[in-house]
């Protein structure tokens, strides 16, 4: 993984808007219309392409392929593996519980939710490996001389299946994070071994306390966050943590936010997990003040710090200077050389929703790259 030697690299959570051509054919495959795989695929690879071409041209050094070929960033794992079926409804946020008026000016502005909620009903297997042999050759078909400095992929951790996709077929928690951590382990290892950095999606560890778990006390959640992390190092055991960044959050919507937990009581179990780089929250008005927590903290040599230097679910074009201090800030903590600038979230989580508008979330990613620019003649 490349590091901030000479100046601040710029880079971002994963998922970038997807075109309306996209979000056709996804919706179409999602809902079980009948679809033509070489259309969807040649769908895809071009807007890939074009979503390459617009991170570089942000000025963004560390790219990704958008995500723009799944459906949600923890629900895509339905087409790659067996052992899902039915549909949970979807718990609503603690924090949005008393607000239904709320709910439904949200769900008018960013979009609604349509796409299938699964549940584990029987062995977690692999099914087919030609989504991800797909993304594989079409992503590095994209990078090909676009003049980037590296490249990730995201994949979902164990315990955001976990979340997302709950569990009614295994007797234990523990039993069921150790099937998707053996079922994931091989997507993993191939994106390491096309040549890409691989992104761990950890929301599991800090969102899901007020959704998908919110049933748990504080205690069972920190408990079962450990076991997570467990099955998260697990799958991971063949690859270098140099290799390994995760991204830990607490969810990619404008909320009130006052049930999320505190970075603090998380911090040890995000030091546990095996990757070296961590990306987390530090813009959302909710959690900017924790970067103090940071100083508090005896961070790994290993470590390195991505903090969210610009958010995902506001309009607003951070200021370079803004986005400068905020880095600067994390600098003078663990090291210019041991940070790099980034995002809260991704910004188009799942297909077809979001708030921010596509053509400003490049001028967003142009600004967090003249920041970083800024902090790099301050830094260096």
């Amino acid at each position: 993984m490349k590091q901030s030697t000479d100046r601040i690299l710029t880079t971002h959570v994963g998922s970038l808007p997807r075109s309306q051509a996209v979000v056709d054919v996804l919706m179409a495959r999602e809902h079980g219309e009948e679809t033509d795989r070489g259309k969807f695929e040649a769908v895809v690879a071009e807007a890939v392409r074009e979503v390459v071409k617009l991170q570089a041209e942000a000025g963004i050094d560390v790219i990704s392929d958008g995500e723009l070929s799944k459906i949600g960033y923890a629900t895509y794992i339905k087409d790659r593996l067996k052992g899902f079926d039915g549909h949970q409804a979807r718990k609503v946020a603690l924090d949005l519980a008393d607000y239904p008026e709320y709910q439904e000016k949200m769900a008018l502005v960013a979009g609604k939710q349509s796409f299938k909620r699964l549940c584990c009903t029987g062995p977690v297997e692999v099914s087919t490996t030609e989504p991800l042999e797909f993304d594989l050759k079409n992503f590095k078909s994209a990078v090909d001389g676009a003049g980037v400095t590296e490249a990730f992929m995201n994949a979902a951790s164990p315990g955001v299946v976990s979340a997302f996709q709950p569990n009614q077929f295994y007797p234990s928690i523990a039993e069921y994070l150790e099937a998707i951590s053996k079922a994931m382990q091989a997507e993993y290892e191939a994106i390491v071994d096309a040549g890409f950095i691989l992104q761990l999606d950890c929301p599991d560890l800090a969102m899901a306390r007020h959704t998908g778990f919110q049933d748990l006390s504080e205690a069972e959640f920190l408990a079962q966050a450990e076991l997570q992390v467990e099955a998260l190092n697990a799958a991971l055991v063949n690859i270098p943590a140099e290799k390994l960044r995760m991204h830990v959050c607490w969810g990619n919507y404008e909320g009130p936010h006052t049930h999320d937990i505190d970075l603090r009581k998380i911090m040890n179990v995000i030091l546990k997990a095996k990757p070296s780089a961590i990306l987390f929250e530090a813009s959302n008005p909710r959690h900017a003040h924790e970067w103090q927590i940071w100083k508090d903290t005896k961070l790994p040599d290993n470590k390195i710090l991505v903090p969210g230097v610009i958010d995902s679910t506001s309009n607003y074009v951070e200021h370079p200077e803004l986005i400068a201090q905020r880095i600067t800030q994390f600098a003078d903590i663990v090291g210019r050389e041991r940070v790099m600038a980034g995002t809260d979230c991704g910004f188009a989580t799942f297909a077809g929703v979001g708030k921010v508008d596509s053509k400003i979330v490049w001028k967003k990613l142009a600004s967090l790259a003249e920041g970083a620019a800024l902090a790099t003649k301050q830094l260096f």
